[in-house]
């Protein structure tokens, strides 16, 4: 039976280094795998970053990944999070184009999925949104019904529940 790819959610805790982002990065790219997403923040710790990666192949090489980036130098430990309880979230800003008598709807949706407008323009809004991945993705599907001008995404964030380490 044939092991279909996943999507997995890496966490690392680096040194922050010049050429970290780079070598961390070609650890991937050696396998042949894509970054899906990357979100890098500075950590609690002065002098250290934390990492967010997404990336979809199979479990054994992404495994496999994951103790090759631990043996990196300035990496102090990399944490595959796919199948742990986790908080997880993502926020999007959504440039639509869109007619003054269509706003009404658009509004609504924006209530109920909790997002923003975040400007108006005489043919154009923005949109603030923030949640789980799947949740940003039936939000988009629903706004494809308008012109979508614009689309970023900040990539996916995650935090261990309880006293297990991120």
């Amino acid at each position: 039976m044939p092991i279909t790819p996943s999507l997995r959610t890496i966490s690392c805790l680096v040194r922050n280094q010049p050429g970290v982002l780079t070598r961390i990065s070609l650890v991937f790219s050696r396998r042949g795998y894509n970054i899906e997403s990357l979100v890098v923040s500075p950590a609690r710790n002065e002098g250290f970053s934390r990492m967010t990666i997404t990336s979809s192949g199979k479990e054994e090489v992404l495994e496999q990944i994951i103790k090759q980036l631990e043996k990196l130098v300035d990496v102090v430990h990399a944490v595959d999070h796919t199948e742990q309880s986790v908080i997880d979230t993502e926020i999007a800003l959504i440039k639509v184009k869109l007619p003054l008598d269509q706003r009404t709807s658009i509004l609504q949706m924006v209530e109920h999925y909790h997002g923003k407008v975040v400007d108006y323009g005489p043919e154009s809004m923005v949109i603030r949104i923030s949640g789980t991945s799947d949740k940003l993705n039936a939000f988009v599907a629903l706004l494809e019904q308008w012109e979508i001008l614009e689309l970023v995404r900040s990539g996916k964030i995650v935090m261990a529940r309880g006293l297990e380490e991120t």
